[in-house]
């Protein structure tokens, strides 16, 4: 057995929610290897907040609802975890207060970030993270090397978003 330190497999996690009108909320999480290969997805069933809820949670219904609820509920189905989570959803940066996985949301073109403190560009990305967790920019910029220059982050976002439309139309037209 040779003495080279054995590194962890760079995986990357995508995760996007969409509404269903009239029942809630549905998310999505893509797990790929560094190079967009598909190794795992996951759904939910769509969750959708009582009138109740709506008004106590006030603002921070979203990022409970879309965060907390439904991106733990994803995480914690998923066999291979993801190094990190990227999404283009603000709402799911929420998620990064209940796991140890940074979250990031990626400019796309529903989504315009400035490259400032608590981001990090990869290739024509730049990420942002969680105020609360900026230290998570520090600590991937020491694995961005293993991943392409050309690295579009936004796409693989866009297959989630595009399975999670074709579940929507399996499920419900029965």
């Amino acid at each position: 057995m040779s003495g080279a330190a054995k590194t962890d497999p760079l995986r990357l996690g995508f995760m996007e929610t969409m509404e269903v009108e009239g029942r809630g909320h549905i998310g999505g999480l893509l797990i790929t290897n560094q190079n967009g290969r598909p190794l795992e997805f996951q759904c939910t069933t769509p969750v959708k907040p009582n009138r109740t809820q709506e008004i106590l949670f006030g603002e921070t219904l979203r990022p409970w609802l879309l965060g907390e609820l439904i991106g733990c509920t994803l995480l914690d189905r998923v066999a291979i975890k993801p190094s990190l989570i990227v999404t283009s959803n603000l709402h799911l940066l929420e998620l990064r207060n209940h796991t140890h996985i940074p979250v990031a949301c990626t400019n796309d073109a529903r989504t315009k970030i400035a490259e400032q403190g608590g981001t990090l560009r990869i290739g024509g990305n730049i990420l942002r993270f969680h105020e609360a967790h900026g230290v998570d920019a520090e600590l991937l910029s020491k694995q961005k090397h293993l991943l392409p220059d050309s690295a579009d982050l936004a796409e693989p976002l866009e297959r989630v978003r595009e399975a999670l439309a074709e579940t929507i139309k399996t499920v419900f037209a029965r």
